[in-house]
């Protein structure tokens, strides 16, 4: 998971995807970060993404960077906790200016049942189930 967390980071910015009711809806987003061996994203309630997710959790992440792209398919669930969101928002302090742990539109949601695959034209795909 952490080879996950990592490609993430590095390539900075990632695609979302969900559903809405039959639509698939994707946007980007950069927050990728590993607390108690989950690997988490944040957003904010008040965010369609947030609705959608309650909703169906099944999504999918995608990324590219250095001519290799990740996948990461699963089901993203809420982690309520203050400590959750708190780690989160150690871990990007530029998010600070505009969310805090306790405001009430944080939002915190980890992988369960995930499967990462990180491919390229020129080597063989690695797979990462957690």
């Amino acid at each position: 998971m952490e080879q996950v967390a990592a490609f993430l980071k590095e390539a900075g910015t990632y695609y979302l995807a969900t559903t809405e009711g039959d639509q698939p809806r994707v946007r980007p987003f950069g927050t990728a970060h590993v607390f108690e061996d989950r690997l988490y994203i944040q957003t904010g309630r008040v965010k369609e993404v947030s609705k959608q997710l309650l909703v169906n959790p099944k999504a999918e992440i995608c990324a590219f960077h250095k001519g290799r792209w990740i996948r990461i398919a699963g089901e993203l669930i809420e982690d309520d906790r203050n400590e959750a969101r708190q780690s989160m928002l150690d871990a990007y302090p530029s998010l600070q200016n505009r969310y805090a742990a306790d405001d009430g539109n944080t939002q915190v949601f980890y992988f369960r049942n995930a499967t990462a695959t990180i491919s390229s034209f020129t080597e063989e795909p690695v797979t990462i189930t957690f």
